[in-house]
């Protein structure tokens, strides 16, 4: 099963071919804004690195966020697009998902990514290889109200920690751990790994009602029209 994987959410647009299981190639390519012109050469230049063709692919996956809203619908209606083009499934995955999976060691992981004006894209899961279990609803809040709901050893990732740091450190009850550089950013390569259990068991997404995920201040939870991303 040949599927080809892209996150759009953050500066670093991240693209992956994987086949059964195995990735074959990803790279991350530095962005301030992902526009439709950029990417379908990076898809050509990345399957052509894979020895593959768009024919040859068996679906896609896709982040769906949160995350740059202009970059998110780009990345998605390409996406669409191609699984119309070429009649291969789709499958979404929230891009707090494939961030935890940036960290290797097991145990509680907690994703923190800027939101801007002080807030936090926010998750906490419990990981154990490449299975996680989330603890919490996704969150857009401000970081005190995130760690109310860590307690003990955790990792934390994800572009807010540089941010955050420092309130997380001061926090009580909390023993922290702390993933930088690359390692911040959502990991098309995780994506595919996430997406193939998907694709294995066919729980794929409609192409035609696919939309980001959006995160609202006033409920703090995702909005009922995302059914993507179950753990």
């Amino acid at each position: 099963m040949n599927i080809l994987a892209l996150d759009t959410s953050s500066k670093h647009f991240s693209l992956a071919v994987a086949k059964d299981g195995k990735v074959l190639y990803s790279r991350s390519i530095f962005l301030k804004k992902v526009l439709s012109d950029s990417i379908m050469p990076a898809i050509q230049g990345i399957l052509k690195k894979a020895g593959l063709t768009l024919a040859k692919l068996d679906g896609f996956a896709v982040g769906l966020g949160p995350g740059s809203f202009t970059s998110l619908r780009v990345g998605l209606a390409t996406v669409k697009g191609l699984a119309f083009a070429l009649k291969k499934p789709v499958v979404g995955i929230p891009s707090l998902d494939i961030l935890a999976l940036n960290v290797k060691e097991d145990g509680q992981v907690c994703v923190v990514c800027d939101a801007k004006r002080n807030m936090a894209y926010a998750c906490l899961y419990q990981k154990k290889g490449n299975v996680l279990k989330r603890k919490s609803k996704y969150l857009l809040t401000d970081i005190q109200n995130v760690l109310k709901q860590v307690q003990g050893e955790v990792t934390f990732v994800g572009d807010g920690v540089p941010l955050f740091q420092e309130a997380i450190g001061r926090a009580a009850g909390i023993k922290a751990r702390f993933t930088g550089g690359k390692q911040m950013y959502p990991q098309a390569k995780h994506l595919a790994t996430l997406a193939l259990k998907r694709f294995e068991s066919k729980e794929y997404d409609a192409a035609e009602s696919l939309v980001p995920l959006y995160l609202y201040p006033e409920d703090c939870q995702v909005t009922k029209k995302v059914v993507s991303g179950k753990l």
